[in-house]
């Protein structure tokens, strides 16, 4: 499986290289469609880019933030207050530093009684944020698991072979094991994809990646992340990088 990868010395270089590109695709999104949807990603990895986002000045005031819209392809089934959520994380390094409507901030309602209620209320969200066609976010942001898992979609896990919901509930071997994530028709409507990797430990699933065959299904969830209409870039640092 061929990667189109762009390696950087450390995370700090990387973050930034991601966020330029990403801010790249935000004003061609806005300038062609009047707005740029963007599917957040949990994780320490992005969390540094998103507090570059706000620390920095000319990154921070030249988003035309009114007209970005803001979801999360996985959140995990805790209060939004939650030290595990990943809207926990980004409202502390993103959100509550920048000028964003409280409108345009689409989090999933983990308050909700059950996950399963929960993932239904943020597939109607999507569907009516996008209309009854596959959601294509203008950026798509994916982390990779050391087994292969990207957002919440774990090996083996029936989510993958999920065509109609646009959001599921999952139980995964990580803590905590309930999560609702987005499904791969979702996933695969982006586009603009961009896995941020970073650690020597992403090393041994980037080799198998590298070593499965394109025109077959790929026994990772990360694998099957291939827009048909989309790009998909790789941010790895040095450490990850094989």
């Amino acid at each position: 499986m061929k990667l189109d990868t762009r390696i950087f010395p450390n995370i700090d270089t990387l973050s930034r290289a991601a966020l330029e590109e990403l801010l790249s695709d935000l004003r061609e999104a806005i300038a062609q469609r009047g707005r740029c949807a963007i599917a957040l990603s949990g994780g320490h990895t992005p969390e540094k880019m998103y507090a570059l986002w706000a620390a920095n000045e000319k990154y921070r005031d030249e988003t035309d933030w009114n007209r970005v819209h803001l979801f999360w392809g996985d959140e995990r089934y805790v209060p939004p207050g939650d030290p595990l959520s990943n809207y926990r994380m980004t409202r502390e390094a993103l959100l509550s530093h920048v000028p964003i409507p409280t409108a345009n901030v689409h989090a999933a309602p983990t308050s909700l009684p059950t996950p399963e209620q929960a993932a239904e209320a943020y597939d109607q969200e999507l569907r009516k944020f996008f209309g009854s066609s596959a959601p294509a976010f203008d950026v798509t942001l994916l982390g990779l698991g050391p087994e292969g898992h990207t957002a919440s979609l774990f090996p083996d896990s029936s989510a993958l072979e999920e065509k109609k919901r646009w959001v599921v509930p999952v139980q995964v071997a990580a803590v905590p094991p309930n999560r609702l994530t987005f499904t791969l028709p979702v996933l695969n409507s982006s586009r603009n994809t961009y896995f941020l990797v970073a650690g020597e430990n992403k090393r041994p699933i980037l080799s198998a990646l590298r070593a499965e065959p394109d025109g077959r299904p790929s026994t990772y969830p990360a694998g099957r992340i291939r827009p048909a209409n989309g790009r998909v870039l790789w941010f790895l640092d040095q450490a990850a990088a094989v």
